[in-house]
Parts: C-alpha cells; structure tokens; sequence
C-alpha cells in the first residue's frame, strides 16, 4: 500500500510541476508585472494544489518507510516530469537526458532491492 501512496505523491508532484509549466508559459511567464495575475491563475493554483495533496501524502509515506528508501524512490518524478515534457508538452529531448533517466531507474531498481 505504501507503494501506491508513492506513486501517486510521485504523479501529483508531477501534475503540479506540469501545471504550472502549462500555466507560465500561458502567461508568458512570471514577470515584475504579472506576479500577482500568475499567482491567481487556475493553472498555479491547480499546482499548489497538487502539492498540498503530495506533501499530505508523503508525510504519510514517511511515517511508513525508511527515509533512505522512500527519497530515492521519488526520484521516478524525474522519470515522469521528462516522460511528460516529451510527449505532452512537446518538447525536445536530447540522448544524454534520456541516458540520465535510465541511470535514475537503474538507481530506484538499486535501492528498492531487497537482497
């Protein structure tokens, strides 16, 4: 179960990120002038949202697992947030970032081994 709780810090984590990105880029990104409309922008909001609901989860996630097992396991965020900007958000991935994601599951297979 503590898995799946995992899971879906790690997907919110990433849904905010993600919304957040949708939201600036929307509003041509945070300046001096707009601070306060992108503050107030569904899209920000929906971000901060997310992360209310994650931090709630992981602090759950917490009281369960090991601190040295549960904070590499959430590096599959990274995994996703590039699996999401390549194939939502369009955009252009280079093979060294693609390298670097198979090293961090080769990473999260390591540490939730249990030799």
């Amino acid at each position: 179960m503590v898995y799946i709780l995992l899971a879906i810090n790690i997907l919110l984590l990433v849904a905010g990120q993600t919304v957040w990105k949708i939201g600036l880029t929307k509003l041509g990104g945070l300046q001096l002038s707009n601070w306060s409309h992108v503050l107030l922008s569904p899209y920000i909001l929906l971000g901060i949202v997310c992360y209310g609901a994650a931090t709630v989860l992981w602090l759950s996630i917490l009281s369960r697992l090991p601190l040295s097992v549960a904070y590499p396991m959430q590096s599959a965020a990274y995994v996703v947030a590039l699996l999401i900007a390549a194939f939502v958000l369009r955009e252009v991935v280079p093979p060294h970032r693609w390298i670097g994601v198979m090293v961090i599951l080769s990473g999260i297979v390591i540490v939730s081994w249990k030799g």
